[in-house]
Formats: structure tokens, C-alpha cells, sequence
């Protein structure tokens, strides 16, 4: 790890990094590992977006794609191959990192198909499917918090598989999944899992929602309504970070925590600006706080890294002021129940089409190899 840098003063306040993005090239190629040991890095998601790219460029993947067309694989399966493939990989490089935080941290997760997002059974199945084909004890398996995925949450958890749940935006949302972590967690100990190999996160999207709060902030065009744009979003996770620690001081997550249970860690996702005009860090010293995830595309990183205003604790203690934001939001005519619902619903939308492209890139590069 690196010593005297502003991704070490990071990880010394209690924030672990890790590295929205996963290819074969970046694999193969030692970024990964010059990434933990110069930037802190102790883990990475992935999603179907991340995929798409990665197969979209280079040749990392030419040999096995020539593979499984001569092995008549279907789309489908040569994705999955693919996919796990990548994850496994990674989650090898990571079992150092994996050993030395017991478990919490060294993670690599993978995500269920998009188009599963409101199919509780088949989400369900293939986190069980995705789980066993990488078979690696830090990896993490994606799902999405839909109404549908809750139900999930908990039935995966419940068969002692590590969730990294995704696409929360809403304070309401986020107190149903650490609801169903909790449900999973009871019936994973009444199965006789042991509850200290079990670890969730659950990731609250950051920036989308600066960005269409202030897109409706824009509409409104009040000075008032001005004045609060590019405020939501670090808001928003502030109070989710104080639901997270009055949740787990309840005696219901006090009991699985004395059996051995993790906390479900916040992670803060969807942290690279999207506005130019603000800091390009400030979703990272923001919401820096002990005890949560901040999942970064490289170039938020690299920024981190190289300049981030660090200025410790910057969420115990922020939540009047933050309240005030979403209340004062409410005055001007922003409703937040829509917004969130809004993102929930655009958020899958995005997935299921960069899913489609991924499809589209391994039928035409299966095609080509024939």
C-alpha cells in the first residue's frame, strides 16, 4: 500500500477504495495489482456497462472468444464464461488483500442480469449460478434493489452467498434493504451458516441524484431553487450513513452481530462528478467517514490520489444540515419520493440496454471467430 498519498489518508480515516471497473486487459496487463499497492485499492465492482467496454476494445479476449465459438457456445453462455472468468481472475489477485482484512475487504463483484431486476426466483438462481461458477469466497454478487430484489437479498444471503447490493437512491429503500440483510442473516443462522463469512454492502448512488435534482432544480429557476443545486446527493448519503448506524444499534442487528454477523457497510457509488463546474472529489471528502465503501471510477481515483481536499470525518455529525437540504428541496417543489423512483427505474433501464450491447459485442466477436 502506498504511504503519504491522499488515497492512504483515505484509507486511514476507515474508507475503503475500490475501483469501479474490470477488464481482461487491465488484468493481464498488472494494473490491478499496481492499483493496490500505488492507490490503495482494496476492491472492484463491475457492472454491465463495465463489460460492454471491456470486450468492446482490444484483443484480451480474442483467444477465448475463438474458443467458445468452436465449442458452438451460445451467446449467453460465452458471456457468462467471459464475465466469471474476469471476476475469478480478479478475486485472486485480491485474496491477499482478502486474508489481511479478514474478509471484509478484497472484493470483486459481479452483477445478476439487468433484465432480473423484478424477478425475485430468477435472480435468485442465477446468484446461486454466478456464486458457484466463480468460486472464489471474496467475490460478491450483484442485485439490484428493486422491490423484487429484496426478496432476493434475503433468500441469497439466507444460503450464505456475500451480497453487494446496488441501485438504492432512496433513505426509504435503503431501510428495506438492511431490513431484508437482517431477515437473510436470521435465516442463514437458523440454517447453520456461519454468519461471520456473510458480508453485504449496500450502494447508494451519489451523483445521479445531483444530477436530476438539479436538472428539476433548474426548471423551478427560484433563487431558492438555484441555491440548492449540487447539494442533494451528498445530503442524501449523509442521512444514509445515519440510518445505517441507527439500524445496526438496534437489539434485532445487535443479536446477529454478536453470533458473528458483519455490517452491511455503506458504499458510496455513482461518485465520479458529473457536473464540471463542481470539484472533482467531491464525492469522495464529502462522505468520508469510518466504516464505508467509496467505489470509484479510475479517473475519480486518479484525482483522489493526486489532489482530493481531504478534511477527515466530513458525515458524523452533518445531519441537520443535511436533513434541512432535503427539507428545503421539498419547499421549493422537488419531490424526492418521485426523483429516486425516477433513477430506480432509468437506473435498470441503462443496465438492461449496456446488457444488450455486451450481448451484441460477443455475438458479432463469436461470428467473426467462426
Amino acid at each position: 500500500m502506498s504511504e503519504n498519498t491522499k488515497t492512504a489518508e483515505l484509507s486511514a480515516l476507515g474508507v475503503s477504495i475500490w475501483l469501479d471497473d474490470l477488464s481482461r486487459e487491465r488484468i493481464a496487463s498488472g494494473g490491478l495489482e499496481k492499483l493496490i499497492a500505488e492507490r490503495d485499492v482494496v476492491g472492484v465492482t463491475t457492472n454491465p456497462t463495465i463489460f460492454a467496454a471491456a470486450l468492446a476494445k482490444g484483443q484480451a479476449y480474442d483467444e477465448q472468444v475463438a474458443g467458445l465459438a468452436k465449442s458452438g457456445a451460445s451467446v449467453t453462455d460465452a458471456v457468462f464464461e467471459i464475465t466469471t472468468d474476469d471476476v475469478a481472475t480478479a478475486s485472486d489477485i485480491f485474496r491477499p488483500v482478502y486474508d489481511a482484512t479478514n474478509g471484509v475487504d478484497g472484493r470483486v463483484s459481479i452483477e445478476v442480469e439487468p433484465g432480473l431486476a423484478h424477478d425475485a426466483t430468477g435472480t435468485i438462481a442465477q446468484a446461486e449460478q454466478l456464486w458457484a461458477k466463480v468460486d472464489r469466497p471474496n467475490a460478491m454478487i450483484k442485485i439490484p434493489a428493486t422491490i423484487e430484489g429484496l426478496e432476493a437479498i434475503t433468500e441469497t444471503i439466507a444460503k450464505g452467498i456475500s451480497v453487494n447490493v446496488t441501485l438504492i437512491f432512496s433513505l426509504e429503500r435503503h431501510r428495506a434493504v438492511i431490513e431484508a440483510y437482517l431477515a437473510g442473516l436470521e435465516k442463514a443462522q437458523a440454517a447453520g451458516h456461519d454468519l461471520s463469512t456473510i458480508h453485504s454492502v449496500a450502494s447508494f448512488f451519489v451523483s445521479r441524484v445531483d444530477t436530476e435534482i438539479d436538472k428539476r432544480l433548474e426548471a423551478i429557476g427560484t433563487d431558492e431553487a438555484v441555491a440548492l443545486k449540487s447539494k442533494a446527493g451528498v445530503a442524501n448519503a449523509q442521512l444514509a450513513y445515519q440510518l445505517f448506524e441507527e439500524e445496526f444499534a438496534t437489539d434485532r442487528a445487535k443479536a446477529l452481530l454478536a453470533a458473528g454477523a458483519n455490517l452491511q457497510r455503506p458504499l458510496w457509488a455513482s461518485t465520479g462528478v458529473k457536473d464540471p463546474a463542481l470539484p472533482d472529489t467531491l464525492y469522495v471528502t464529502e462522505l468520508a467517514v469510518s466504516g464505508v465503501v467509496n467505489t470509484m471510477p479510475e479517473k475519480t481515483l486518479e484525482a483522489t490520489f493526486d489532489h482530493a481536499p481531504l478534511h477527515g470525518d466530513a458525515v458524523t455529525g452533518s445531519y441537520a444540515a443535511a436533513r434541512k437540504v432535503l427539507d428545503d428541496l421539498a419547499a421549493v417543489g422537488v419531490d424526492y419520493d418521485d426523483v429516486t423512483e425516477t433513477l430506480e427505474r432509468e437506473g435498470v433501464e441503462k443496465f438492461i440496454v449496456s446488457w444488450n450491447e455486451l450481448l451484441d459485442t460477443v455475438t458479432a466477436a463469436l461470428e467473426a471467430a467462426k
